[in-house]
């Protein structure tokens, strides 16, 4: 399976996690956040950045998961109701700290919250088998100026 993360270019050359807390996972959780498509990439930076901009300083990174390798996911009626807006974070973070704490699969999918019928994939970065993910390649990425990034509030 190929997936997809649109990063700045500086930090396009490796697979690796900060540990902030992010919609599945909790603060100290190491994951990385990828899409389905390139598509799907695109409009989770354009939501989720504000003071960075949407320049021309991204690049697309091509991520490779081994047909083999297990992937867990969970589903729209999984979900607790209302969990897509940023503000219901809480209730879908203990979903994907426990896919981390379990540690049977390296890879979760899940409903994007601005497509719920799109996917984003989340790597576990301390799984065994996260040594097996790799980049395939990078792509330059440049924003369509008439994309606008979300406005605060």
């Amino acid at each position: 399976m190929e997936i997809y993360r649109i990063c700045l270019a500086r930090y396009a050359g490796e697979l690796v996690a900060s540990g902030n807390a992010g919609r599945w996972n909790l603060r100290g959780q190491f994951v990385i956040y990828a899409a389905g498509s390139r598509a799907l990439a695109c409009l989770e930076n354009v939501v989720h950045r504000s003071g960075e901009g949407l320049n021309s300083l991204f690049k697309v990174i091509r991520i490779t998961v081994p047909d083999d390798l297990a992937v867990e996911e969970l589903t729209l009626a999984q979900l607790p109701a209302d969990w897509q807006p940023t503000s219901a974070y809480a209730r879908c973070q203990p979903l994907g700290a426990d896919w981390y704490r379990r540690q049977q699969a390296a890879v979760l999918r899940v409903p994007s919250s601005i497509i719920a019928h799109e996917h984003n994939y989340v790597l576990n970065t301390r799984h065994p088998d996260f040594a097996r993910i790799s980049i395939i390649g990078w792509e330059n990425f440049a924003f369509d100026p008439r994309i606008k990034a979300q406005e605060p509030g």
